[in-house]
């Protein structure tokens, strides 16, 4: 880091909010694997809103602010759609 100023500057081109990320670094960032942000990305994890990204052919990346956008929303998602259902009726008697 670099003080300017009493102003603190990140050296870490990673974290500015135009920075493009791959998919390895998202993977490690979220703590998953790559497949499990592939599944993010393609709209296959219920519950998830899918991951924007820049599709370069095959190659997907993802801008750190998108990424940070995107773990917000899903954020708040989790917290406003939490439903509790019912507990299931457990018959024991006669099993």
């Amino acid at each position: 880091m670099k003080i300017t100023d009493s102003t603190v500057v990140s050296q870490n081109p990673a974290q500015a909010p135009n920075s493009i990320l791959t998919i390895e670094e998202v993977a490690r960032e979220l703590k998953c694997s790559r497949s499990h942000v592939y599944n993010i990305i393609n709209n296959q994890v219920p519950g998830v809103k899918p991951m924007p990204v820049i599709c370069l052919g095959r190659k997907k990346l993802v801008r750190r602010g998108a990424l940070e956008a995107w773990k917000v929303a899903n954020e708040t998602n989790a917290l406003n759609d939490a439903t509790l259902g019912r507990e299931p009726v457990v018959n024991t008697v006669g099993a």
